[in-house]
């Protein structure tokens, strides 16, 4: 083959398609996957969940390296090596502006399935059941010295009154609360590229949503789906066919690494 790349995908939209819950990959990218394996590069997932959270789904997609937590998180050969936390001070002032405020608000100390709240209201207004809701009494978030995500349960715009929020990454994925997560999915694409002594130069990366904007840099090549939002595609080396259409398989072939 020519250079080895090391090629960094999304999941929703770009690997997997079709709604939350009845998710397929796409038979020409499974042919494609193999092909890249193939000829010897590197395949790893790239995602803003936690390592907790992905791993079944890096499991079920059949890789064995994955960039986690929005960049934060890498797991090398099916092995977490690292999760960096959020910062810590930061957290707990916004989460004290949320109680001064009255606004809902829970958090994840830990990497679980899980998140920590104070009372039943996080889940009586989110109906959420991406993660399990654990209502702990008495709750302080100084009693753990990590954090690692905070959500806030809000309708939009009333995040712009938490002054703290300014301070953080955060992404909205659901109307009813918003995530305070890590947001540079590129920190976790070079850490892990740089674990393996490769140059930047052979990266390819695949995204298709906001939370991928972080990854598409000048240093390497940046493909954007079909389906991608337009500022992504701004960002794009190059524009592909949607995810449902063959996006991955013809981007592929369209700049040879497959035949």
């Amino acid at each position: 083959m020519g250079q080895k790349k090391y090629f960094f995908f999304d999941i929703d939209g770009t690997l997997a398609v079709g709604t939350p819950g009845q998710q397929y990959i796409p038979e020409s990218t499974k042919i494609a996957l193999q092909k890249l394996s193939d000829a010897g590069h590197f395949l790893a997932i790239a995602t803003g969940r936690s390592y907790a959270m992905a791993k079944e789904n890096m499991t079920n997609l059949g890789f064995h390296n994955m960039v986690s937590d929005g960049g934060n998180g890498i797991a090398i050969n099916d092995e977490l090596m690292d999760i960096e936390p959020l910062d810590y001070n930061k957290c707990i002032a916004l989460i004290n502006e949320c109680k001064e405020k009255d606004y809902i608000w829970a958090f994840s100390p830990d990497n679980k399935t899980r998140r920590l709240a104070p009372d039943h209201r996080f889940y009586d207004f989110t109906h959420d059941v991406y993660m399990d809701t654990v209502v702990k009494e008495d709750l302080n978030p100084l009693d753990y010295d990590k954090i690692y995500k905070v959500y806030i349960a809000c309708f939009a715009p009333a995040e712009q009154q938490l002054e703290t929020l300014k301070d953080l990454p955060w992404c909205r994925f659901y109307k009813e609360y918003l995530f305070v997560e890590p947001g540079d999915k590129s920190k976790g694409v070079k850490k892990m590229v740089d674990y393996f002594h490769g140059d930047y130069k052979d990266v390819v990366v695949f995204g298709d949503e906001k939370n991928d904007l972080s990854m598409f840099c000048d240093e390497w090549t940046s493909i954007a789906m079909g389906n991608a939002i337009d500022e992504l595609k701004a960002k794009a080396t190059y524009v592909t066919s949607d995810a449902d259409k063959d996006g991955i398989y013809n981007a592929c072939k369209y700049f040879g690494w497959i035949s």
